[in-house]
């Protein structure tokens, strides 16, 4: 499908399933890469519900042990961000004393993922590496290292591979932009 209507809006296609899975493949190979040979067995924390596909993929390419935990975060409405994070469901594993890669889907201005890295730490968690299937660069504003990055796209509401428009959208394989 070229477009798709949800809700109120129409959405044009704009990124490819192959290129989400070559991105996926990069990502998985760096860390791969920084986690090759571990000793301990890292937690991998999956942001619900968006990152739950990328996560997922991810996940099955990794190469060496690594536990699987998941924490639900809240911070849009619509199409806009509230500019708080709210969390709705705790952390589903224990990470004190673990390396966690938190996995989201997007990062934007970077607020959930700063809300996110304080949770692990106070939590317990030694070290926190963040991982975005997505980065918006043009509005993300924090000191906070973002260790894996699959793509950079300008700032543009979209859909789809996890992405929501109120609840709609998730389950298509493509990536959608609203259509203006």
């Amino acid at each position: 499908m070229e477009k798709i209507h949800l809700h109120d809006k129409t959405f044009r296609k704009f990124i490819f399933h192959s290129r989400i899975q070559e991105a996926i493949d990069e990502v998985a190979e760096k860390i791969n890469e920084d986690f090759e040979g571990c000793e301990d067995v890292p937690v991998m924390i999956c942001t619900l519900n968006g990152a739950l596909p990328f996560t997922g993929e991810l996940y099955m390419r990794l190469k060496f042990n690594c536990e699987l935990g998941s924490v639900k975060l809240s911070s849009y409405r619509g199409t806009e961000t509230t500019g708080t994070v709210l969390t709705v469901q705790g952390l589903s594993e224990d990470v004190r004393g673990k390396r966690v890669i938190a996995c989201e889907d997007i990062v934007d201005t970077g607020n959930t993922i700063l809300a996110l890295r304080e949770l692990l730490l106070a939590n317990g968690a030694t070290e926190v590496r963040i991982c975005t299937m997505l980065l918006k660069p043009d509005v993300y504003d924090k000191d906070v290292k973002l260790d894996y990055v699959g793509m950079e796209i300008p700032n543009d509401f979209i859909v789809g591979f996890g992405l929501d428009y109120n609840g709609l959208g998730r389950n298509y394989k493509d990536i959608y932009v609203l259509d203006q």
